[in-house]
């Protein structure tokens, strides 16, 4: 990726605010030294840790806590004659510790249930790759003390000194006690304490006593008042204090060679632990700054156009106090076109419309989310050419003109289908003809090298060339025409007026130059601002009744949501309460309280009942949402897609009945005729299939009429017979509480025993009325037909 356009767009600036958010040194610098990535797996692989680090930050209570830099240790480690220090060995315990935490949230013991890999599969496998250096994490724990230093159990030989140590503690306290109270000496004492110099046991005697005591002074206080004197009698226990700490030292030493000793061995654990921290501390920052931006992860591919519903630019929105104040911008190319030409007054956003759309695009390619709605994405540009403000240079003796000349100049090479190109105001510093004939040859060139680019422009050419070139999409930033202020918004297929008078005037230009300004452009017939101003009314108010459109899309939206989730729950209540009446009556039935016919009697009034509250709850309350309209019946053809409310189900049309204006609709298998009235639009939806392997066929009478009571079939060949017995048992159910009354049960003839199973079941079953063979030419010893009560 091209540095210049990195400084241009400020990349660096969004990597700064990236850094701030992460939790440590090592993780600041890794997230300023993020770059966009040219492989697409690789950025797919980071976009989806994204996504799940967004999940763990929803989902999990884990945090990272500062932890420190480690890059140090491992060039220690390299040299195996000096052992690593106390402080190092703290800092690398506090690294795997918080390390192994993480590993432990990330790749749990147990994943959860029907995922293979765990709800985040790329963060338990980043964290399953680092190899735990369980020994070293072990020894540390061991010997390391939460005061800084090594335990008394890190060895035998640190134990028994230390020990040893505090008896001559001990030894010295008593000793000196039983002096000072035999001697009387208590008065000679600046302090009743007994205190350490020169590493070893002295007593705080007033200067000027010095000469009363034998001993040895040590050293003097700051004041010249207390001198630190060592009694003769204490010598031979200082002398034996010195023993017991060089063995002290020389164990600590052993302590601390043998713990870089477990470092070295499993040196690769240490760094894999400390990379798995660093990529952690980044990752859960990309996280954070999301959440800051409310951004989103876009779609990055070769075919995905440049589609990016209501970007704001990054740095704006992180320094706003109210981010909603940052005016969103709709930044979407056709699929067919690859250039976007904008135009408007001075100070109305272009540059920052440009910037946003480079500046988001280096974002999305290094893995992070953009400031932008649900739904955006971007084609993956290998490279970014940036040619924004002022590049004159006095050192280099160049103009603007010449310097963006020299860039573009220096840049064409490199240019293909996987570049974008941001022109602002390419060509403005020379003279307005031959700078408009030029940005427009530059922009030919480009489409000819089938690259990508984003101009903003005041040439009247350039606007034409936007708006009659194929491949090319013109665009205005909205201006308030009474306010004489910039809206900041993107309007398409719009040409916008520059207003450098107005502007002017903004910003305290004299009236009288003003007044002369205008008259000079009326002399010239260059005043076209009464068109352009007409337009751009035109476009507010097409963007704003475009907002409102879609203001009014989310609400029936949300409307259709909440009619759909109350019909669910309406139906599901009445669902249970049917089964459980069905149950009661079936329960009544055996029990001897109810009769057959008493018992077939209150089923059907249940299966009724059933039927006309399902049609009551598919209807729209008062205030819902409108129905889906009926199709026109006289368009209806064979094949057509529609959908039954009522049913809440969608099919294919078989036929139709003119006379009685209904409709023959195919259900997944199932046929039935329904009114075309009960048809609505199926609005794309594919028909879905009838489950439990029942269909339905539809007899005709002699008159040519179609019949509307249609014969439920179950066919049950190759079923074992308690399958069998249990499927018909469910099926009797089912069709008295649709209200049928014919059924045709297929058994197959073979050897005659699933047949046998079936009218044994039949005999008892309270819903028949009666069964019989059907006739030779509808299946003969093969098919039984029902008859329900």
């Amino acid at each position: 990726m091209d540095t210049r356009s990195l400084q241009l767009l400020e990349f660096h600036k969004v990597l700064g605010s990236l850094a701030d958010l992460a939790v440590s040194i090592p993780g600041r610098l890794a997230c300023a030294a993020l770059s966009p990535l040219s492989d697409p797996d690789m950025l797919f692989r980071r976009q989806r840790l994204l996504a799940e680090c967004l999940e763990l930050r929803r989902d999990a209570h884990f945090r990272l806590a500062e932890f420190p830099d480690l890059a140090g240790l491992f060039p220690a480690l390299g040299n195996e004659s000096v052992p690593l220090d106390l402080d190092a060995l703290f800092a690398l315990q506090a690294v795997l510790t918080q390390a192994d935490e993480a590993r432990r949230v990330l790749a749990p013991a147990a994943p959860s249930p029907g995922s293979p890999g765990g709800v985040r599969p790329l963060l338990r496998e980043m964290a399953e790759s680092a190899p735990a250096p369980h020994k070293t994490m072990a020894a540390l724990a061991r010997c390391l003390s939460p005061d800084g230093g090594l335990r008394d159990e890190s060895s035998p030989e640190l134990f028994s000194a230390r020990a040893e140590i505090r008896a001559v503690h001990r030894t010295c306290t008593r000793q000196v006690r039983d002096y000072v109270q035999g001697q009387g000496l208590a008065s000679y004492l600046q302090d009743d304490f007994i205190t350490i110099s020169s590493d070893r046991y002295v007593l705080p005697l007033k200067s000027n006593f010095k000469g009363r005591i034998p001993g040895i002074i040590h050293d003097y206080s700051q004041t010249g008042e207390t001198c630190y004197f060592e009694p003769f009698f204490l010598v031979e226990v200082n002398n034996r204090l010195q023993e017991l700490k060089k063995e002290e030292r020389e164990a600590e030493a052993r302590v601390l060679a043998f713990l870089s000793g477990l470092c070295r061995q499993e040196q690769d654990g240490l760094a894999a632990f400390s990379r798995l921290l660093v990529d952690l501390d980044v990752l859960l920052a990309c996280a954070a700054l999301a959440e800051a931006m409310a951004g989103t992860i876009p779609d990055v591919g070769p075919d995905e156009p440049v589609r990016l519903p209501g970007a704001r630019h990054p740095l704006l929105l992180l320094a706003a106090s109210d981010p909603s104040r940052v005016v969103p911008q709709d930044i979407i190319l056709e699929p067919s076109q690859r250039a976007l030409i904008i135009s408007g007054a001075n100070a109305g956003g272009k540059t920052v419309c440009l910037k946003t759309l480079g500046l988001l695009a280096l974002m999305a390619f290094s893995g992070l989310a953009v400031p932008a709605a649900p739904g955006c994405g971007l084609p993956h540009w290998r490279k970014v050419f940036v040619f924004l403000g002022d590049e004159q240079s006095l050192e280099d003796h160049l103009s603007t003109f010449t310097a963006q000349i020299r860039h573009l100049s220096r840049a064409w090479p490199q240019v293909d289908q996987d570049t974008l190109v941001l022109l602002d105001e390419f060509g403005a510093g020379t003279d307005p003809a031959q700078g408009a004939a030029l940005a427009q040859a530059v922009v030919d060139g480009l489409l000819e090298k089938n690259a990508w680019l984003a101009a903003a422009t005041h040439f009247p050419a350039l606007k034409a060339y936007g708006l009659s070139k194929p491949g090319v999409r013109a665009a205005c930033m909205l201006f308030d025409p009474a306010g004489k202020k910039p809206l900041y918004g993107l309007a398409y297929d719009q040409v916008g007026a520059s207003v450098a008078l107005d502007v002017a005037r903004e910003h305290g230009l004299p009236e009288d130059l003003l007044v002369k300004a205008h008259k000079y452009l009326l002399m010239e017939g260059a005043d076209s601002s009464s068109i352009l101003d007409r337009l751009n009314v035109l476009a507010l108010r097409k963007q704003e009744e475009l907002d409102e459109l879609a203001e009014l899309q989310i609400q029936e939206k949300k409307k259709t949501v909440a009619i759909r989730e109350r019909y669910e729950k309406r139906l599901a209540a009445l669902l249970d309460e049917v089964r459980e009446t069905s149950r009661e009556i079936a329960r009544s039935y055996q029990e001897g309280r109810l009769g057959r016919k008493q018992a077939q009697k209150a089923l059907a009034e249940a299966g009724k009942r059933l039927i006309e509250e399902n049609a009551a709850v598919s209807q729209p309350s008062p205030g819902d949402s409108a129905k889906p309209s009926s199709p026109d019946f006289d368009g209806l053809k064979p094949g057509d897609l529609v959908h039954l409310p009522g049913w809440n189900k969608s099919g294919r049309v078989l036929d139709k009945d003119p006379k009685r204006r209904m409709v023959k609709v195919d259900l997944g298998g199932v046929c039935l005729w329904v009114d075309a009235r009960e048809v609505a639009e199926a609005s794309g939806r594919e028909a879905k299939k009838a489950g439990g392997g029942w269909s339905v066929k539809s007899a005709s009478d002699q008159g040519g009429q179609s019949a509307v009571v249609s014969a439920f079939v179950l066919d049950l060949r190759g079923r074992r017979a308690d399958e069998a017995v249990a499927e018909l048992a469910a099926f009797l159910d089912d069709s008295v509480l649709k209200g049928r009354t014919q059924l045709e049960i297929v058994h197959g003839k073979g050897t005659g025993a699933l047949r046998r199973e079936v009218h044994d079941f039949l005999r008892t079953a309270p819903q028949v009325a009666s069964f019989r063979l059907a006739p030779a030419d509808r299946g003969g010893d093969g098919m039984t037909m029902v008859e329900l009560g």
